[in-house]
This record gives structure tokens, C-alpha cells and sequence, in this order.
């Protein structure tokens, strides 16, 4: 039996189209290969969310009339498959509905780091799909961009599918804001496919971004697009990608014709590793389940002097730098008991770093292991690096305090931090906001 819902809401400002929200409940059989099983996380657990159905299944067996017959635009990377691996290019590519209307896949379009998602620069360079010989324009120049309304025009429907890791400053959002906001003035329906939160959706945590540093805008001349600081929300949002989608469309008047397509049997409190999804490496520098969990409370110090283990294994789950007084901030933080990690004092080297930061070469450093995931705080987790490092070594501590506070949020919270004050109370102080942010956000929730 197949339930489908359908929800739609108007938008503030100009809008003439309305929400779409589908829910197909369909049956796809287990197949994932052994060799798309690189565990994320040592020992995880089975749960009754081991058998989710991602969206793209979903569109294919139970939504197809959306793009049935019709011109189709797919903006996706390579964490755009299905249970078994295959990607929603092939997918979509052979695709022949029941009503014999063949699915036309006229353009792929990609994010940061490309269609294959190896790159780790700017200008990121389009080009054909080798299997199918479909074009793929790429959206990521010297910042993330819109799709360009020459490739809109040649759409009856653009689908997106990309992998969110649950923090604000994650560009692949900022792709599907901005497509969002392009297709609804080209008039082009937008269907976005819906995947976990790979770090579950049960935790919201601050800072929030300063509605001072927020832009949700694109580039344009005389004005620099902030793709990794689009609105004023919590570091940690707790949110999938669908839901995004649905609560920018509507909070920032974005006017799309939004279709989400939700997965089926996910819960907020699933982790990846508990989905039976395969793990595919959102990003060059997130290769593990481990890395996403801290990338919030890491990703901060990119704008500042400390490398945060590009180049290594273990990309944002240390820091360090050659002036770094590694044991004396490992001591500090330790004394502060915070819940579900401990640290350690080493060295490492990056190799070939894409941020240049002392390649080739040993330096002392911290490392975060995470002893309980489901009790790490990672915006307390960011306020007291910053507290511990400013106090060990404020004489060689160096902030670009502009790109720290895009990434962290929180100008004022930041100062203080660095002033020596208590990074549990600093963050505490957020909770109001953090709490009003959920409280706005929950008409947007589509998992229980």
C-alpha cells in the first residue's frame, strides 16, 4: 500500500507557485556491496533505521510522475546513490517509467569539489559525463554559484540530490538555496532528494550565526556571496537536507516549486553508520563518519594559524602548529570534563595539505577522540579549543577574526573566549536563541 502526503505553504514576497511536499512508502531490497561498507564508525549499531530508503528510490518507485516524459537537470556528486551504490546518474539515465515515458537527462550539474567530489580548489571545471554523455556545468567557481539560466531554459524540472553533514557551514546548501531561488525565476520545478543527517538530527547547538554576517545572496558585482554563512542559524542544526530546503525556501522567500521527496524509515536519532545507507566521503577532507561529528567545533579554526589535519587521515578531528603547546591545552581541556571525548597531546604531518599549512612537516598537536558521540557538544567543544589554545599560547595564536567568526558565528562570544572567559557559560549564554531556532523550525520537520 502507498500513502502519499502533500503539504503546500505560501511564502513571503512574490510567490505564484506553491510547496509541494511527497511521501511514498515503497520496499527496496538490501544490496549494498561490501566494498561501498567502509565503516565510518568502529562498532556501530543496529537499529530499526537499518533498512532506509533514500530519496531517490523513493522518486523512482513511487514519484515518478514528476519527471515522467519531462527534460531533466540533476545537480548531484558522488554521494548521490542509491542502497546498492548505484548512482542517481545511471539511475535516472536508463529510468524508463511505467507509463513509458522515458526520463530525459539533459544536464548534470555539480558543487564543490566536483561531480566526483576530488576536488579540492577553486574554478572547478565542468566537461561530459563519460557513461552517459550528458554535459556537466559545474557550480563552483571562486565561490559556490546559481545555476545559469541558459542551462535552466533547456529543463522541464531540476532534481538535486547532495549529501548535508549537519553544520551551517556546509556549501552544498548554499547550492540547493541557490538553485532554489534561480529555478523560481526561470520557473523551473525544483525536486530535492532527501538524505540522512549523518550525525543524527536530535542535537541543535550554537553558536548561532550573527544576523550581521548572514547573506543568503549570490555574487554579484561589488558584493561577495558567504556560502557557508547563508541565514542565522545554530552551528549544529539538527536538520536534513529536505528540511533545509523546505524551511529556506519559505523563511528566506526563495518562491521555488518545491517538491521534497523524504526518505523512508529514517529517524532524528539515526546515525549513518545505523542506516544501511553506504558511506560515500561527503568532501576531500571528511573521510569518516568521526571527522563530520567534529568538523563543527574544528572548522572555525580554518581561519586561523592552527592546521585543523588537512593532509593527514584524521582531517578535523585535531589541530596544530609548531608554536602549539600541545600538552598544556590537552591539560586544560581535561580539567573541564567535557562529556563524550578526551584528548590527546601529539605530532603529526600533513602531507600536501590543500590549506598549506606546515606541509612536510611534524608538529605537535591535539587529537579529539571521541569517546561517546551521543554526548559530544560540539559548539561547547569549539568555544573551549578556542579558550584553551588563547591561554596556552595567546602570544602565537592568530585569527583571520572575519573568516573565524563566519564559521563559528558568534563575533562577540569569540572575544570573549579569547579574553579568557568560561566557554561553558559563553555558550550557555546562546541557549535562548538556540531554543527559539527550534521552536521556529519544527514546522518544517518531516521525521519523527
Amino acid at each position: 500500500m502507498k500513502r502519499i502526503v502533500t503539504r503546500r505553504a505560501t511564502s513571503r514576497g512574490r510567490r505564484a507557485m506553491a510547496s509541494a511536499i511527497v511521501v511514498a512508502l515503497a520496499v527496496f531490497p538490501d544490496g549494498v556491496p561490501a566494498a561501498m561498507r567502509a565503516a565510518p564508525w568502529p562498532a556501530s549499531r543496529a537499529s530499526a533505521a537499518d533498512h532506509v530508503v533514500p530519496g531517490i528510490t523513493v522518486l523512482l518507485e513511487d514519484s515518478v510522475r514528476l519527471i515522467g516524459g519531462k527534460r531533466v537537470g540533476l545537480f548531484t556528486n558522488q554521494t548521490g546513490v542509491d542502497r546498492s551504490g548505484a548512482s542517481d546518474i545511471e539511475l535516472l539515465s536508463r529510468s524508463i517509467l511505467a507509463t513509458r515515458a522515458a526520463v530525459r537527462l539533459v544536464a548534470l550539474l555539480s558543487p564543490e569539489h566536483g561531480i566526483k567530489g576530488r576536488e579540492d580548489r577553486e574554478f572547478v571545471p565542468g566537461g561530459i559525463d563519460s557513461a552517459t554523455r550528458v554535459p556537466v556545468y559545474s557550480l563552483y567557481g571562486a565561490t559556490t554559484l546559481a545555476p545559469p539560466d541558459s542551462v535552466l531554459r533547456q529543463l522541464d524540472v531540476l532534481v538535486i540530490d547532495l549529501q548535508d553533514v549537519g553544520t551551517r557551514t556546509w556549501t552544498y546548501v548554499a547550492s540547493t538555496v541557490y538553485a532554489m531561488r534561480a529555478a523560481a525565476r526561470m520557473h523551473v520545478p525544483i525536486i530535492v532528494l532527501d538524505r540522512p543527517n549523518p550525525i543524527s538530527g536530535t542535537r541543535v547547538e550554537g553558536p548561532m550565526l550573527d544576523s550581521l554576517l548572514a547573506n543568503p545572496n549570490e555574487a554579484a558585482p561589488g558584493r561577495r556571496a558567504l556560502p557557508y554563512a547563508l541565514a542565522s542559524i545554530p552551528l549544529r542544526h539538527g536538520l536534513t537536507m529536505g528540511e533545509l530546503a523546505r524551511y529556506y525556501n519559505d523563511r528566506l522567500a526563495l518562491g521555488a516549486e518545491l517538491h521534497v521527496i523524504p526518505m523512508r524509515g529514517w529517524r532524528r536519532a539515526s546515525w549513518f553508520d545505523e542506516t544501511g545507507l553506504p558511506w560515500v566521503q561527503p568532501s576531500p577532507n571528511l573521510p569518516s563518519l568521526t571527522s563530520v561529528l567534529l568538523y563543527p567545533a574544528i572548522v572555525a579554526f580554518e581561519g586561523s594559524n592552527l592546521s585543523v589535519g588537512r593532509g593527514t587521515p584524521e582531517a578535523f578531528q585535531r589541530i596544530g602548529a609548531p608554536w602549539l603547546d600541545a600538552q598544556r591545552v590537552a591539560s586544560l581541556l581535561t580539567d573541564r570534563r567535557l562529556s563524550g571525548v578526551r584528548f590527546d597531546a601529539e605530532t603529526f604531518t600533513p602531507n600536501a595539505p590543500t590549506d598549506g599549512k606546515f606541509a612536510s612537516r611534524a608538529i605537535p598537536g591535539l587529537r579529539i577522540v571521541v569517546t561517546d558521540r551521543n554526548r559530544v557538544e560540539t559548539g561547547r567543544l569549539a568555544a573551549a579549543l578556542l579558550w584553551a589554545v588563547s591561554r596556552a599560547n595567546s602570544d602565537s595564536l592568530r585569527l583571520d577574526t572575519l573568516a573565524f567568526d563566519l564559521r563559528f558565528g558568534a563575533p562577540d562570544a569569540r572575544a570573549a573566549l579569547m579574553r579568557g572567559a568560561d566557554p561553558d557559560r559563553t555558550i550557555e549564554a546562546m541557549a535562548s536563541d538556540v531554543a527559539a531556532f527550534e521552536r521556529h523550525v519544527r514546522p518544517y520537520l518531516l521525521y519523527p
